[in-house]
């Protein structure tokens, strides 16, 4: 069973960076689609990002792009989240999830495996 933990999330001010990373556990990542999700609070789940199993395709969505960048690293079965240039609307709960369709897209309901999420704050 494949177990996917986000870490990363935190505290940062407008402008600033982070990198989030999911952390795959009990398969290899490479037999999975990889997306990033974030939920504000009243907002609902939407899509960020998302990358194939081998990272020859990613999409983003038109919020974050030119922005975030994600990427994949199998030798340590971890996929991350490079943000750049944060506003305060990114603020939420961040989620990576894993799709068994290995080219994934941003629809929520493709995905099977989800991370407990962790909190990014962007705040002065």
């Amino acid at each position: 069973q494949l177990q996917l933990v986000e870490s990363g999330g935190g505290l940062v001010q407008p402008g600033g960076s982070l990198r989030l990373s999911c952390a795959a556990s009990g398969s290899s990542i490479d037999y999975y689609g990889i997306g990033w999700f974030r939920q504000a609070p009243g907002k609902e789940r939407e899509g960020v990002s998302c990358i194939s199993n081998r990272g020859g395709f990613t999409n983003y969505a038109d919020s974050v792009k030119g922005r975030f960048t994600i990427s994949r690293d199998s030798a340590k079965n971890v996929v991350y989240l490079q943000m750049n240039s944060l506003k305060p609307e990114d603020k939420a709960v961040y989620y990576c999830a894993a799709d068994r369709r290995v080219t994934p897209s941003l629809a929520i309901e493709e995905y099977d495996y989800w991370g407990q999420g962790t909190q990014v704050t962007v705040s002065s």
